[in-house]
């Protein structure tokens, strides 16, 4: 494990790959799931193939909560405790999850530590990519005010595209946002969406799945014209197969830097719902 003054903590739904997540040394504090009379913590009690699986069958619709401030505050304790210099905490959308209020409750409690907080806006990998890149930079000694600033001044380099099976999910986790519209005819198209000023938008709509994941690819082919350093991520719902073939169809199209499978985690697949696919990027 990668070893820094700065702690680096995000929230699970990120869903870093393990690898780089040991490789880095970055802390995850996982959002909680609540299934009936059952209370899971995300990719810990329960993993996404499990998850999936059990979504399919069981009528029972679950739930999602944010991390709470005594978690926050434990981890933060933690960790805080082995960085010299402080923590970087950073945490998917604030418009789409409680997690920014938990972690921003827990920082005043610890008046003592130095704890920056950043909102993404975003989630899944277009959030991971700037926690690997603020990272990176701990490791090559910037400071924590550096890996602050890199982290938000990235955030206008990253985003996500996705297509899912059904708005059902969404439209009952009431994360549906400028989606809203979609729902209407819902059973005659594949939207593509996008997550924007921090909500779940619509990014396109199409006839069928084939040309939905083409969107996806046209979509981040568009976003990332002209930059450097292209990074991907390939992002799935219990649709390995579909997110590999999307993510070797953009691969050999942008030549990206840096390219990886993630499977959502339970928290973002109990809004999203299986079968989703989607890529999101990051560039320089």
């Amino acid at each position: 494990m990668s070893k820094s003054r700065i702690a680096i903590v995000v929230d699970s739904t990120a869903q870093i790959p393990a690898e780089l997540v040991q490789q880095h040394g970055i802390h995850v504090i996982p959002q909680t799931l609540v299934w009936g009379t059952e209370t899971f913590h995300d990719d810990v009690d329960i993993t996404p193939a499990q998850f999936y699986d059990r979504l399919r069958d069981d009528s029972v619709f679950p739930t999602t909560s944010q991390a709470s401030v005594r978690e926050f505050q434990e981890l933060l304790t933690s960790v805080g405790a082995g960085a010299e210099e402080g923590v970087l905490v950073v945490v998917l959308s604030g418009e789409l999850s409680g997690t920014l209020n938990s972690a921003t409750q827990a920082r005043a409690l610890l008046p003592e530590m130095q704890i920056e907080i950043v909102d993404t806006r975003t989630t899944a990998m277009a959030m991971g990519f700037v926690v690997l890149a603020a990272a990176r930079a701990a490791e090559a000694g910037k400071s924590l005010a550096e890996c602050t600033h890199l982290v938000r001044s990235a955030l206008d380099r990253v985003g996500m595209f996705l297509t899912v099976e059904t708005l059902e999910y969404l439209h009952r986790g009431g994360r549906i946002g400028g989606a809203r519209k979609l729902l209407g005819n819902a059973l005659k198209i594949k939207p593509v969406l996008t997550v924007k000023d921090g909500l779940v938008q619509e990014a396109g709509k199409v006839r069928t799945r084939k040309k939905a994941l083409r969107h996806v690819v046209d979509e981040v082919s568009a976003a990332v014209e002209g930059k450097e350093n292209i990074r991907l991520a390939a992002l799935h719902a219990a649709a390995r197969d579909d997110a590999a073939a999307l993510l070797q169809t953009a691969s050999e199209r942008l030549n990206p830097i840096e390219a990886h499978l993630a499977e959502l985690s339970p928290v973002v697949g109990a809004h999203v719902g299986p079968g989703t696919v989607g890529l999101a990027w990051c560039t320089d």
